[in-house]
């Protein structure tokens, strides 16, 4: 089982970890990206692209894509994901670069816990065939919390789930030398964590899919 070294990402960031589970080092963007504060989405990217990922995919023997493949490679990925996931709570955001599958907490685990639903398995299956169906991409696991509670505590809990979905979607054949998790904590809200409504939408994973080039 691949994981975060927990004592080489806190020395890399305060408040996010971001490791490669790949080769167990602070990735070489996670310092730029934490300068960019607590905007939507900042830490999407901060794992993928470095060299040692890429040529660990090339290694497991997964092609990288180039030109205007990448465009198609990402409408097929969201023709798929929409498809695939239609009805189950993801919410599926398509940007330029990339896809983001944004799975609530309420869908995936009970409050304070690591430990996947099995509605959490069903949704993520399905998130897998998507994966799997074409492997030319990195996938970024990044877990979130809300603010109730400690921040320390609230960061080691994202990275714990991260990790969770990491693990349950290597076991549904996604290879792992195409994917990294990390742990934002409460400082990625998309929402006001001054209403209960707002604190569920924090509560989240978001998986990223980026095209592998």
């Amino acid at each position: 089982m691949k994981t975060i070294v927990a004592g080489t990402c806190a020395a890399a960031l305060l408040l996010t970890s971001a490791c490669d589970p790949n080769t167990g080092r602070p990735s070489d963007r996670v310092v730029a990206g934490a300068l960019i504060g607590s905007t939507v989405g900042a830490l999407g990217g901060l794992l993928v692209g470095g060299n040692d990922r890429r040529n660990a995919l090339v290694g497991a023997g997964i092609g990288l894509l180039v030109g205007s493949a990448i465009g198609h490679y990402l409408d097929e990925q969201e023709r798929l994901a929409r498809q695939e996931l239609a009805g189950t709570g993801v919410i599926v955001t398509r940007y330029e670069d990339r896809l983001q599958l944004s799975v609530p907490a309420g869908i995936t685990f009970e409050t304070d816990s690591d430990r996947l639903s099995p509605r959490a398995r069903q949704v993520l299956n399905r998130i897998a065939r998507v994966l799997n169906r074409d492997p030319r991409s990195y996938i970024d696991i990044i877990g979130h919390t809300d603010n109730v509670g400690d921040a320390r505590y609230n960061q080691d809990l994202s990275e714990r789930r991260a990790l969770a979905v990491y693990n349950h979607l290597i076991r549904r054949g996604v290879n792992p030398a195409r994917m990294a998790y990390a742990g934002a904590g409460e400082t990625q809200p998309i929402a006001s964590n001054a209403t209960a409504e707002g604190r569920a939408r924090n509560r989240r994973v978001d998986i990223y899919v980026y095209p592998a080039t």
